[in-house]
């Protein structure tokens, strides 16, 4: 059993955290909302009032949060946790943010003597609350080593990417290439649905085919093809739409700063602003099949 504390319970974050309770490890937890704090309080975990008081002698930090501002405010500078931990913490940061500030806190980190790593995953809220997400890891041997302890924990597959940063840039060429096989699928269902064939037969036709891919196989967009596809559950995610943005908006920094011209990239990221700017930024990813169906 380890002692963990977790930082930002939201719709990843809170089954992450119960899924380590479920392994049997001491959790504490700590949150800006209440309900989330009382909905893990309940599932036996420990409630600290501050993120310093929650990982105060803890084997493992891990936080999960929005943007990479929110990762440095809480980690860097005199004040931030990174300051206040010793070697006997492995931090692992498994938010989604820019490839810049996880190599800047991987920096503060080594320079402090604790283990770090970046640590995004993919699979999305059903695979947080499954326990079978994809984590993809950024930092030394040394830590992805120790991180073997509870990562088996809250996910079924697990990389490590490269030094500090690279899980970030790992999850932006997922994400990019995920955006982009599903505006595929959805035109080409759309297309063979506008010239009368059943897109649940076109689906086991390509999946049969060279157009297989996971949007087609795990998540359908087409409704009725895939009964557990948000598709079929009028788009309620699933991943939403605004995550989508936001992801594909760190990938497009990757790509500048890497000199890749990437063509395919930046069309999914103008159709997916267009189609949250349309209202649907709450819906699912795979909504994006209703602007071609328009």
């Amino acid at each position: 059993m380890a002692s963990v504390a977790f930082i930002g319970l939201g719709n990843m974050g809170g089954p992450m955290a119960g899924n380590l309770l479920l392994a049997g490890h001491e959790v504490v937890v700590f949150d800006l909302q209440p309900e989330a704090l009382q909905r893990l309080r309940e599932q036996g975990a420990a409630v600290a009032g501050s993120a310093a008081e929650a990982a105060r002698e803890r084997d493992y930090v891990i936080s999960m949060l929005p943007a990479g501002r929110h990762v440095a405010g809480l980690y860097l500078g005199d004040d931030g946790l990174l300051a206040q931990l010793d070697a006997r913490t492995t931090v692992l940061d498994c938010s989604t943010i820019d490839a810049a500030t996880a190599r800047e806190v991987g920096e503060f980190a080594a320079a402090s003597g604790v283990g770090f790593m970046d640590s995004p995953v993919s699979g999305g809220v059903a695979a947080a609350a499954a326990g079978t997400l994809a984590f993809m890891c950024g930092g030394d041997a040394a830590t992805f080593e120790r991180a073997q302890r509870i990562l088996p924990d809250m996910g079924k597959n697990i990389f490590h990417a490269g030094p500090a940063g690279a899980g970030q840039v790992a999850k932006g060429c997922n994400n990019m290439l995920l955006a982009i096989h599903m505006i595929g699928s959805c035109e080409a269902l759309e297309m063979g649905a506008r010239n009368g064939l059943d897109p649940r037969v076109l689906s086991e036709i390509m999946l049969a085919s060279s157009g297989r891919n996971w949007s087609l196989e795990v998540y359908n967009p087409y409704p009725g093809v895939m009964e557990s596809a948000p598709a079929s559950n009028d788009y309620q995610p699933g991943f939403m739409v605004d995550l989508m943005v936001k992801d594909l908006g760190l990938a497009m920094e990757i790509a500048e700063h890497s000199g890749v011209d990437n063509a395919l990239g930046k069309l999914a990221q103008a159709l997916y602003q267009a189609h949250s700017e349309a209202g649907n930024g709450q819906r699912d990813f795979s909504s994006i099949l209703e602007r071609l169906r328009q």
